[in-house]
Protein backbone atom coordinates (compact mmCIF):
# COMPACT_ATOMS: atom_id res chain seq x y z
CA UNK A 1 0.00 0.00 0.00
CA UNK A 2 1.42 3.40 -1.02
CA UNK A 3 1.13 6.26 1.40
CA UNK A 4 0.68 9.68 -0.16
CA UNK A 5 2.50 12.60 1.41
CA UNK A 6 -0.24 15.24 1.49
CA UNK A 7 -0.16 18.57 3.25
CA UNK A 8 -3.47 19.45 4.81
CA UNK A 9 -3.75 23.10 3.94
CA UNK A 10 -4.87 25.38 6.71
CA UNK A 11 -5.47 28.83 5.30
CA UNK A 12 -4.19 30.74 8.29
CA UNK A 13 -1.22 28.64 9.42
CA UNK A 14 2.37 28.22 8.31
CA UNK A 15 2.96 24.75 6.93
CA UNK A 16 6.33 23.02 6.78
CA UNK A 17 7.20 21.83 3.28
CA UNK A 18 9.96 19.68 1.83
CA UNK A 19 11.63 19.23 -1.55
CA UNK A 20 9.18 16.55 -2.73
CA UNK A 21 6.13 18.74 -2.09
CA UNK A 22 7.61 22.04 -3.27
CA UNK A 23 6.61 21.87 -6.95
CA UNK A 24 3.01 20.94 -6.20
CA UNK A 25 2.32 23.39 -3.38
CA UNK A 26 4.56 26.31 -4.33
CA UNK A 27 5.41 26.36 -8.02
CA UNK A 28 1.99 25.13 -9.20
CA UNK A 29 -0.06 27.23 -6.77
CA UNK A 30 -2.82 29.43 -8.15
CA UNK A 31 -2.30 32.16 -5.54
CA UNK A 32 0.94 33.78 -4.29
CA UNK A 33 3.10 31.69 -1.98
CA UNK A 34 5.39 32.99 0.76
CA UNK A 35 8.24 30.65 1.72
CA UNK A 36 10.48 31.21 4.70
CA UNK A 37 13.82 29.42 4.40
CA UNK A 38 14.90 28.75 8.00
CA UNK A 39 17.28 26.63 10.08
CA UNK A 40 16.68 25.14 13.52
CA UNK A 41 20.09 26.28 14.83
CA UNK A 42 19.51 29.91 13.83
CA UNK A 43 18.28 32.28 16.53
CA UNK A 44 17.15 34.74 13.85
CA UNK A 45 15.03 31.98 12.27
CA UNK A 46 13.46 31.28 15.65
CA UNK A 47 12.56 34.94 16.05
CA UNK A 48 11.21 35.05 12.48
CA UNK A 49 8.79 32.11 12.79
CA UNK A 50 6.19 34.12 14.79
CA UNK A 51 6.36 36.78 12.06
CA UNK A 52 5.51 34.12 9.46
CA UNK A 53 2.61 32.96 11.65
CA UNK A 54 1.33 36.53 11.85
CA UNK A 55 1.57 36.87 8.06
CA UNK A 56 -0.32 33.59 7.55
CA UNK A 57 -3.12 34.75 9.85
CA UNK A 58 -3.33 38.11 8.08
CA UNK A 59 -3.41 36.48 4.63
CA UNK A 60 -6.18 34.07 5.64
CA UNK A 61 -6.02 32.17 2.36
CA UNK A 62 -5.14 34.97 -0.08
CA UNK A 63 -1.61 33.53 -0.09
CA UNK A 64 -0.12 30.28 1.15
CA UNK A 65 2.66 30.47 3.74
CA UNK A 66 5.29 27.75 4.07
CA UNK A 67 8.58 27.23 5.83
CA UNK A 68 11.51 25.15 4.63
CA UNK A 69 14.27 23.84 6.87
CA UNK A 70 17.37 24.39 4.72
CA UNK A 71 19.35 21.73 6.59
CA UNK A 72 16.73 19.08 5.78
CA UNK A 73 16.17 20.40 2.22
CA UNK A 74 19.58 21.53 0.97
CA UNK A 75 18.67 21.33 -2.73
CA UNK A 76 15.97 23.97 -2.31
CA UNK A 77 18.40 26.24 -0.52
CA UNK A 78 20.89 25.81 -3.35
CA UNK A 79 18.30 26.22 -6.10
CA UNK A 80 17.09 29.54 -4.67
CA UNK A 81 20.57 30.75 -3.63
CA UNK A 82 19.77 30.87 0.08
CA UNK A 83 23.05 31.91 1.68
CA UNK A 84 21.67 33.30 4.91
CA UNK A 85 18.74 32.44 7.14
CA UNK A 86 16.12 33.56 7.42
CA UNK A 87 15.45 34.23 3.75
CA UNK A 88 11.92 34.90 2.57
CA UNK A 89 10.85 34.34 -1.02
CA UNK A 90 7.47 35.28 -2.48
CA UNK A 91 6.43 33.20 -5.50
CA UNK A 92 3.68 33.98 -7.98
CA UNK A 93 2.83 31.80 -10.97
CA UNK A 94 5.82 29.60 -10.16
CA UNK A 95 8.36 32.43 -10.33
CA UNK A 96 10.30 34.32 -7.69
CA UNK A 97 8.87 37.84 -7.34
CA UNK A 98 10.37 39.03 -4.07
CA UNK A 99 13.39 37.85 -2.08
CA UNK A 100 14.12 39.26 1.37
CA UNK A 101 17.24 38.26 3.28
CA UNK A 102 17.17 38.60 7.05
CA UNK A 103 14.38 39.40 9.45
CA UNK A 104 11.64 41.80 8.49
CA UNK A 105 8.32 42.82 10.00
CA UNK A 106 5.01 41.18 9.13
CA UNK A 107 3.85 44.60 7.90
CA UNK A 108 6.72 44.79 5.38
CA UNK A 109 5.95 41.29 4.05
CA UNK A 110 2.25 42.08 3.75
CA UNK A 111 3.04 45.34 1.91
CA UNK A 112 5.15 43.44 -0.65
CA UNK A 113 2.40 40.84 -0.99
CA UNK A 114 -0.29 43.50 -1.41
CA UNK A 115 1.64 45.16 -4.25
CA UNK A 116 2.03 41.76 -5.92
CA UNK A 117 -1.70 41.03 -5.55
CA UNK A 118 -2.58 44.45 -7.00
CA UNK A 119 -0.15 43.88 -9.88
CA UNK A 120 -1.85 40.55 -10.57
CA UNK A 121 -5.29 42.16 -10.60
CA UNK A 122 -4.10 44.83 -13.02
CA UNK A 123 -2.66 42.14 -15.34
CA UNK A 124 -5.92 40.19 -15.18
CA UNK A 125 -7.93 43.31 -16.00
CA UNK A 126 -5.63 44.07 -18.96
CA UNK A 127 -5.93 40.50 -20.24
CA UNK A 128 -9.74 40.53 -19.97
CA UNK A 129 -9.90 43.85 -21.85
CA UNK A 130 -7.98 42.29 -24.76
CA UNK A 131 -10.65 39.65 -25.29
Amino acid sequence: MKVKNIIEMKDNQVQEINEKEFDIHVLNAKQPVIVGFLAGWSQASGRFEPVLEEVARACNGSAKVFKVDVDDNPDLGTLYAVQSVPTLIVFANGAVHVKIIGTVSAWAILAKLQSLLQEGQTSTERDSNKA
